[in-house]
């Protein structure tokens, strides 16, 4: 175990490093703004970590690789200390701001009742545990009077969180050998541009902020402000979808904005390695890929399907209003972005339409888009690999059992070995999701009031926590009971992750604890 505690104290010593450069670079936005009352806080903010890290990393200088059991637990561990040495930029400028030294000229504008909601570590948290994993849930009740650096660090966190703190720290952090790898396919990712996985993160990148710098120009033109495109650039791109606005995009109230965020959240919704080979100039991986092909048409299909609930069950009046509304919330869902246009004072708010319409939304946010992209759910594959598994074996029965069968998917002939551990994978995820998503139900069920919220709202919630997705029925917020932001954190820890590594660190945690055996 010694050699465990080595690798694990090395890496997540490493990841809190890289931390400690994104609240430097945070520091940056502050002195830009001219907010320097939060300067301290910040200063503050990435000293602990890279103190922590440097520290970790210096006494574990020679610890061996990770293996898979110890890849698991770093990303499990990692993900979680992230999180938590995260919040200290909410908690830290939160408190500046309600203790208001008189050498720091805390300005009046400032003191809101939205900031001060962070002076409780829960909330500070639970905001940044949503923002690393690309949720969007947040414990804000007015983005809009929030210092700039707070809405900067917001979007920060989403935009790296989109492709990965792991993938973050093996681009900076380079290390040759098998560790690398071992750790990236923790973070729920396989995907390999490269033969070498570290010039396969590095490339990630490079596509990642061509992008981002496309979508910040295409929501200017479309009329956002360079803020507002700035901000919402990055986290739509990043499928995160926390807002700089009380109201999400609704706030804008703009056709032009709505149409403009669609491609950048189909973008964030397609694996990597496919904008790799179209950037090349090999464009009918457009087609011929299955999970871009699945994206492309569970957009289509299920944007029609929510368009038709919506317009035939008399949510809107018109069916161009329906299919603005049910076309936007439907990619939003699937693509797990979470930015929200059906808001009650612009519209029919989202926890107001209809439960077939709600479930229509959920089940977009449980299955999610494509695996190797930034966004959360089950993941297309997956769901993909089940449905041909299922055919697989029905038409076994019409073979005589000496016949040699293959399982094509996504153009690899799998033999039945192969197969078998694919279909399983999927089946066992798939299984998990939805055991965990019942179990947060039945804690959210007696914490609520529940003649303020139905049974809809609830799974809508659950579902949009647990598939990092951010949309809300309008329970999520800081009035919501600690119980519920326990079980939310726990959701969206888990499913940024795809489960199965946490469940692995909590085993060997509660072995060691004499709990479980």
């Amino acid at each position: 175990m010694n050699g465990t505690k080595a690798t694990l104290g090395r890496d997540i010593g490493r990841m809190l490093e890289a931390l400690a450069g994104l609240v430097g670079v945070t520091a940056v936005v502050a002195l830009v703004w001219g907010e320097f009352y939060v300067v301290p806080a910040l200063a503050v903010s990435a000293a602990i970590p890279f103190g922590v890290g440097y520290a970790l990393t210096t006494l574990f200088e020679d610890a061996e690789d990770p293996g898979k059991l110890h890849g698991m637990m770093v990303a499990a561990s990692g993900w979680f200390a992230v999180a938590l040495f995260g919040s200290l930029p909410f908690l830290l400028v939160a408190w500046t701001v309600e203790l208001d030294p008189a050498l720091l000229s805390v300005p009046s504008s400032a003191r809101t009742s939205t900031l001060a909601a962070f002076t409780e570590p829960l909330n500070a948290f639970f905001e940044s545990m949503s923002g690393f994993t690309g949720t969007g849930l947040t414990m804000t009740d007015n983005e809009e009077v929030l210092p700039r650096t707070l809405q900067w660090w917001r979007s920060f966190i989403e935009w790296v969180g989109g492709v990965g703190v792991i993938v973050l720290t093996t681009a900076i952090l380079a290390r040759p050998g098998s560790g690398s790898l071992t750790l990236y396919e923790s973070e729920a990712r396989s995907e390999k541009i490269h033969p070498s996985i570290v010039s396969t993160v590095r490339t990630i990148w490079w596509i990642f902020v061509l992008f981002t710098f496309v979508s910040i120009t295409l929501l200017w033109l479309a009329g956002m402000p360079i803020w507002g495109a700035i901000n919402h650039g990055m986290t739509g791109l990043a499928t995160g979808g926390f807002s700089i606005t009380d109201n999400s995009i609704a706030t804008y109230d703009s056709v032009a904005i709505d149409f403009a965020l669609l491609p950048i959240m189909t973008l964030g919704s397609i694996a990597f390695p496919i904008h790799f080979l179209i950037l090349r100039g090999d464009l009918k991986n457009f087609y011929t890929d299955l999970q871009t092909r699945w994206v492309l048409g569970g957009f289509t299909l299920g944007s029609a399907f929510l368009w038709a609930l919506v317009y035939f069950g008399g949510t809107y009046g018109s069916a161009f209003t329906a299919l603005r509304y049910g076309l936007f919330q439907f990619v939003s869902a699937m693509s797990c972005t979470g930015f929200q246009t059906a808001v009650s004072s612009t519209n029919v708010a989202l926890g107001n339409w209809t439960a077939a319409a709600q479930l229509t939304v959920a089940g977009g946010m449980v299955v999610g888009a494509a695996a190797g992209s930034t966004v959360g759910g089950i993941k297309l594959i997956r769901l993909a690999t089940l449905i041909k598994g299922i055919q697989h074996r029905v038409s076994d029965v019409f073979y005589p059992a000496s016949a040699v069968r293959r399982l094509e998917i996504d153009g690899r002939r799998l033999d039945e070995r192969e197969a078998r551990r694919e279909f399983e994978e999927a089946g066992i995820i798939a299984v998990l999701w939805v055991a965990f998503l019942t179990v947060a139900m039945f804690v959210l069920l007696p914490v609520l009031p529940m003649s303020e919220y139905t049974l809809e709202n609830v799974i809508f919630e659950v579902a949009s926590a647990q598939g990092n997705v951010g949309l809300s029925a309008g329970i999520t917020g800081p009035s919501m009971p600690d119980l519920g932001k326990v079980m939310f954190l726990f959701n969206m820890w888990i499913g940024r992750l795809e489960i199965i590594p946490v469940l692995v660190l909590l085993r060997v945690i509660f072995r060691r604890g004499g709990v479980y055996r």
